[in-house]
């Protein structure tokens, strides 16, 4: 079955151009359209659709705004804010909200079906010029360490007056070391997952590397699956706060 679709957005011709082109894939049907939040709401209760391509800059209440109506709705749709705003705040707002991904429109049309599929599936979706930010915003929250940093130094002073640790008892053998996760990748994957910690489409990493982008999907693609990873965004994330990469 197709996925059913919302398409919200107040620029008519913007609107019916996204429509048109959406009609062009099976994958997909466009089941109601709206022009702002209220009918947004009403169609969404109405039609059920699986996914709402939702604008955040919409007469009235924003697009985020209406994030926690629309996902009050049963069955909940995942939505997929489809807007021009490269504003991080948005960014974390809508995700924070409950939306499942962040695209803005200088989307290709092929990347917007792939990230309706992916939402779809329960996976998150967030254009490329965004992941950095997205990163950033991450790496901020958790206090600006990166993820997996060693505990900060005790000062001298704390040391001196510190409880002195009871000695372990001796072992047989030490426990072998756990592999790097980062040790799974070929030296290519490495290149190809530091591309997506800079926030590079798979279009400018195929630019960069000197690759076809078909090629760099499908390395795309097992990256995702040898780090147990569901985005491209978990993997940026990861990648970013990891020297060894």
């Amino acid at each position: 079955m197709p996925i059913r679709l919302l398409v919200v957005d107040d620029h008519t011709l913007f609107r019916r151009g996204l429509m048109a082109l959406l009609a062009r894939d099976e994958r997909v049907t466009v089941v109601a359209e709206a022009a702002d939040a209220g009918e947004a709401l009403r169609h969404a209760a109405q039609h059920q659709p699986d996914v709402v391509l939702l604008d955040n800059h919409l007469p009235g209440v924003h697009g985020i705004d209406a994030l926690p109506q629309l996902l009050a709705l049963q069955p909940a749709p995942k939505v997929l804010m489809l807007t021009v705003s490269e504003d991080a705040d948005d960014l974390a707002l809508a995700l924070s909200r409950g939306a499942s991904g962040y695209l803005l429109k200088t989307v290709e049309g092929q990347d917007l079906i792939d990230a309706i599929e992916a939402v779809h599936r329960g996976e998150s979706a967030v254009s490329p010029e965004m992941t950095s930010k997205l990163v950033a915003a991450y790496r901020h929250a958790v206090g600006g360490a990166p993820v997996g940093a060693p505990p900060l130094p005790v000062e001298p002073e704390l040391a001196s007056s510190a409880t002195p640790a009871t000695p372990a008892a001796p072992t047989a053998s030490a426990a072998p070391a756990t592999p790097h996760p980062l040790s799974r990748l070929s030296p290519r994957e490495r290149d190809i997952l530091r591309e997506i910690a800079r926030g590079a489409s798979n279009k400018e990493i195929a630019r960069t590397l000197d690759i076809a982008e078909t090629t760099v999907k499908i390395h795309v693609q097992h990256i995702l699956r040898k780090l147990n990873l569901s985005s491209r965004v978990q993997a940026a994330v990861l990648a970013s706060g990891d020297s060894a990469i």
